[in-house]
């Protein structure tokens, strides 16, 4: 394998990373600014209160996402599967 290709494959590899994982952890990092904003304006310290809401909002959105993020990583895999393949053939 060229190494064009094997460098491609890494980047492809890096874009997919961060596609699939840049959504469950932007909404997380929402809902602990959010979180945190409230527990100071009401001036309420409970360690639990930090982590349900992003429990439950990382949660939705795989259950929302999942789908999406799961073709993507195939469609991925299908690609480094081929490219192995034909590595194999020569």
């Amino acid at each position: 394998m060229e190494q064009g290709v094997v460098l491609d494959l890494a980047r492809q590899g890096m874009t997919v990373a961060l596609m699939v994982s840049l959504p469950i952890l932007a909404v997380a990092l929402f809902v602990g600014l959010l979180v945190s904003v409230f527990q100071a304006v009401t001036q309420v310290q409970e360690m639990t209160l930090t982590y349900v809401p992003k429990i439950l909002s990382v949660g939705l959105v795989t259950a929302l996402m999942g789908n999406w993020m799961l073709t993507t990583l195939v469609s991925f895999t299908r690609v480094c599967f081929d490219h192995a393949g034909g590595v194999l053939m020569r």
